[in-house]
């Protein structure tokens, strides 16, 4: 089964469509179709981000880096360093 869909997009986006179909001797409307189904993976919610503010702490970039501090600590665990 298949659906017809209307798109306005701007020249931007159009333009390097059209030029790649003329290039490759396609329909602009298979290039853009391509281009519609690549999948891009689905950003998933933090599970930390519900405690960003929630605590007082002396570091502060810690709601944007905290997955690197965890991993930081994670890594020296591992090696035995925190012990």
């Amino acid at each position: 089964m298949t659906h017809s869909l209307l798109l306005e997009v701007p020249e931007s986006i159009y333009q390097p469509i059209v030029e790649e179909a003329e290039a490759e001797g396609r329909k602009v409307e298979e290039i853009a179709l391509e281009r519609l189904a690549v999948k891009k993976p689905r950003q998933t919610a933090d599970p930390l981000d519900e405690f960003v503010g929630a605590f007082r702490s002396d570091v502060p970039d810690w709601a944007d880096n905290h997955d690197k501090y965890l991993g930081e600590n994670l890594m020296r665990e591992m090696r035995g360093e925190n012990e």
